[in-house]
Parts: C-alpha cells; sequence; structure tokens
C-alpha cells in the first residue's frame, strides 16, 4: 500500500501540495483526476521518491520512499516529460533498465515492442510523440515493478493503442501484484479501467472514493409520467442532484439505489422506465456539486 500523510511542498510562492492525505491500496488502478496545475506531477514525483516533500512522508509498503533504493524498486514512474539517453535505442533503455531493476523481464519486452510495430533497434529520438510513450510504458511494464505511476498515460495515443495499454494494465493485474496509479487532466481516458479515483484541486485531495460504491449510489433515469401532479410528487420524494425534460421525456440523475429509484417511480405508474449507465464524469460533477465545487471548472 501507498500512503501519503500530510504531504505539502512549495515551489517559492507558489503551493503545489496542501497537507495532501490519501491511501492507494494494492490490487486496484488508482486514477488521479485533477485540471492541469492541480498538482499531479508534483504528487507523482513526491510519491515516487524524486522529489522530498517540505513537510509529511510517503510510505511505500511502510518504507519512506525519498533516497531508500528498497522502496523504489517497488515502483516504476512513467513522467509526461519522458527521458531517454541522447541517441538511444529502445533496446539500449531496456538494458539500462535491466540493470536497475533485477525483476526486468527481457524476452516480455521485446515481445511487446514485436506486436506494437516498434523497432528495438532503431533510435528513440526517431520516434513519434505516440510511439514515444507507447516504449516507456513498455519498459514500465516489464520492469515487473509492484506499482507504477503514469502521469497522463494516454496523451498522444490513439484510440487503439489507448485500448491496447488498458488491456495490458489488467493482464497485469490478473497474473501478478500490480497496482497502477494514473494521473489524467481528462476523466474519460480513466472511467473504463479505474477502481478508485481521487480527485485533486488546489493541491489536495477533494475526495478519493470506489467507483463501484459512487456508482451504487447515483441512478440516472429516463422515465414518462402521463400525470403531472405524479411527476411533481416524484420529484419530490427524490434526493435529485441534476433534471432535465425534453418534451414529456424526463431525464433525472438521483441519489439512492437501483432498487429504492425504481419503486419510487413504478409508483408513479410511468408509461416508460429505464435506468441509464452513469459515465465518471457525470458521477464526478454530482459528488463535486455535494462538496460546493463545479466540476468543470475542475477538470477538462
Amino acid at each position: 500500500m501507498i500512503e501519503v500523510k500530510n504531504v505539502r511542498k512549495r515551489f517559492d510562492d507558489i503551493e503545489a501540495l496542501n497537507e495532501m492525505s490519501t491511501e492507494i491500496k494494492e490490487g486496484a488502478v488508482f486514477g488521479l483526476v485533477g485540471s492541469n496545475g492541480a498538482g499531479k506531477s508534483t504528487f507523482l514525483r513526491i510519491v515516487s521518491g524524486i522529489l522530498r516533500p517540505d513537510e509529511g512522508e510517503v510510505l511505500i509498503d511502510g518504507i519512506p520512499v525519498y533516497e531508500r533504493t528498497d522502496a523504489k524498486q517497488k515502483l516504476f514512474f512513467v513522467p509526461d516529460d519522458q527521458y531517454f539517453f541522447p541517441n538511444s535505442t529502445s533496446r539500449e533503455m531496456m538494458e539500462y533498465y535491466s540493470m536497475i531493476y533485477p525483476d526486468f523481464d527481457k524476452r516480455k519486452f521485446q515481445e511487446y515492442m514485436e506486436r506494437f510495430g516498434l523497432d528495438i533497434r532503431r533510435k528513440i529520438s526517431t520516434f513519434s510523440k505516440g510511439m514515444k510513450r507507447q516504449v516507456s510504458v513498455l519498459l514500465g511494464i516489464c520492469a515487473n515493478t509492484k506499482y507504477m505511476l503514469c502521469d497522463e498515460t494516454f496523451d498522444g495515443l490513439d484510440p487503439v493503442m489507448r485500448q491496447a495499454v488498458k488491456s495490458i494494465f489488467v493482464s497485469e493485474i490478473m497474473g501478478r501484484e500490480f497496482t497502477p496509479v494514473i494521473a489524467s487532466h481528462n476523466l474519460r481516458e480513466l472511467e473504463d479501467i479505474c477502481d478508485h479515483v481521487g480527485l485533486l484541486h488546489k493541491g489536495g485531495i477533494l475526495f478519493s472514493k470506489d467507483l463501484e460504491e459512487m456508482k451504487h449510489n447515483i441512478q440516472k433515469i429516463q422515465c414518462v409520467i402521463s400525470d403531472s401532479a405524479m411527476e411533481e410528487q416524484l420529484l419530490k420524494e427524490l434526493d435529485i442532484l441534476q433534471c432535465s425534460r425534453s418534451g414529456s421525456l424526463l431525464t433525472i440523475t438521483a441519489r439512492g439505489t437501483k432498487i429504492e429509484i425504481m419503486e419510487r417511480v413504478e409508483q408513479k405508474n410511468p408509461l416508460f422506465c429505464e435506468i441509464l449507465p452513469l459515465t465518471l464524469e457525470e458521477i464526478f460533477i454530482s459528488e463535486t456539486e455535494v462538496a460546493g465545487y463545479d466540476i468543470k471548472h475542475l477538470v477538462f
């Protein structure tokens, strides 16, 4: 488990992280979302042991991460601004990381490179942005570390490659001890892979919750109720977060379980009623509005 305890970090007059505390449990995909400048990159650099917090501490399986090789060998950090040795090839970077990470799997790396259509002998400087991102992610996967920290992992990847990387993450989680932490400013990138999501804003975690738990307690319903009095009564009974109308069709987002809400709706004899799937963005909008924030100004 990764434990972040009361971490503060300033850069001159800028407070990047302000008494930030959170826990990242093992065996789940943790998504960290927030607008540009919210502190995501600083958070990942502190968790990876690159930066030292001004206050607080970060523990990797109970071990302080800063200046501790035994803790750092448990994680691999893929930064947004990727770095490779000048004029290096993917093979040379593979050899380098295999000296740092004892469990680095060279065979798997070569197989993935071939599967992704990347020439392991070609200089990385000649690759496109998306190809460089693929190499970084594959190096991280094949290091076989327990934790992998990814800053804007899917930036620069086309839709096919994004799905391929997500599939690799799922495969690794099922096959070994593996916990990816993925930071992004785009909720849509994370909704089909993350188990747990934290919202970072102005250097602090607004909230950190299990995605399935959030989905269980918020529902989106479409219904048509012919009796206007019954419709008005339903709107009073439900804990409504959002409501819109298109002709006679009502679309309601409300708190409660599916059973509770459907019972309320069916009591009003609807002509039509169905539960719709919620997106991660819709869930976060409801949660942040309760906390007094407008997510449209926090996450793009």
